[in-house]
């Protein structure tokens, strides 16, 4: 047994054993869709389609974390068999993605509504308003000064159950709140975006849309964010563990609190920098890649 004395043994031995906690520790593993799992046509590639459901019927416990609303996320993910409670809204909501239940969920209050509408009548924006009016998910816009990046999105929604359009703002802020979103063809919401970046009340985020070439400001409650929604869910699961995948501002959070975390080659140099490390680009399948190469 001598040869099992000494620190360098003892090192070998802490390692190994560290290695063995992490292999059979409950690991969550988070991906974001837009930019990271989704091709640039906003589809899901056979080959990432297949190396997911073959990882979830191995009994792997992955999700997504989105800006989507749990309809459209639904539409771009289909065929995929996810099992897993998933995040909304960038962290607005947990859903269970085959009954549509809302299983965790912030709203804005009534204080917070009534300053950004201040805000936001002041900039001259029209946002689109998030809400649950009468017990359903809407989504209200103004039908005027419709600029080619809300022209855009409204397109990609043309059908979607959740519209909701009006000829003025009698009835935009209608219902229980808990999103806004504003877009805009060039850099006018950036003075918007000055005044809401640092109020505590909110969670905001402004970047421009990888579909469209827009400038978003997403407004939400500030307990509202990827990162907490992804916390709540590793604690709903019993996960001792959290893996994530993103590409945007909007996954910084996340990251954060993830315990490795993986930016596509195409995400932005903020994220990058928060990243364990850079796989392949979310057209060369980077999530689904790295799966099949680092998971047993």
């Amino acid at each position: 047994m001598d040869e099992l004395k000494g620190p360098h043994n003892a090192r070998t031995l802490e390692k190994n054993a560290k290695i063995l906690y992490t292999i059979h520790m409950k690991t969550l593993y988070i991906t974001d869709l837009d930019g990271t799992l989704l091709l640039p046509d906003e589809t899901v590639s056979a080959y990432t389609k297949a190396a997911v459901n073959r990882f979830i019927k191995n009994g792997g416990l992955f999700t997504y974390a989105t800006a989507r609303s749990l309809v459209t996320a639904s539409k771009v993910t289909a065929g995929l068999g996810f099992a897993c409670p998933v995040i909304c809204y960038n962290g607005t909501g947990i859903f269970d993605p085959v009954s549509g239940r809302r299983l965790r969920f912030h709203y804005l209050s009534a204080e917070e509504i009534a300053f950004a509408r201040c805000v936001f009548a002041e900039h001259g924006v029209l946002p689109i308003v998030y809400a649950h009016i009468e017990g359903r998910e809407r989504f209200s816009y103004v039908n005027k000064n419709i600029g080619r990046g809300l022209r855009f999105f409204l397109d990609s929604r043309i059908g979607d159950p959740r519209i909701r359009q009006l000829a003025d703002e009698d009835g935009l802020y209608d219902g229980e709140i808990y999103y806004f979103s504003c877009i805009a063809d060039g850099p006018e919401l950036g003075s918007v975006h000055k005044l809401f970046r640092d109020d505590k009340r909110f969670a905001c985020i402004y970047s421009k849309d990888i579909y469209s070439g827009a400038m978003w400001l997403e407004l939400l409650p500030a307990a509202a964010t990827k990162g907490n929604a992804a916390l709540e869910l590793k604690e709903m699961l019993g996960c001792g563990r959290m893996v994530a995948f993103g590409d945007g501002v909007n996954d910084m959070g996340l990251f954060k609190v993830a315990d490795e975390a993986y930016a596509a080659a195409n995400a932005v140099p903020e994220l990058k920098a928060l990243a364990t490390a850079v796989i392949g680009a979310n057209t060369d399948d980077g999530v689904a890649r790295w799966l099949e190469e680092n998971v047993v």
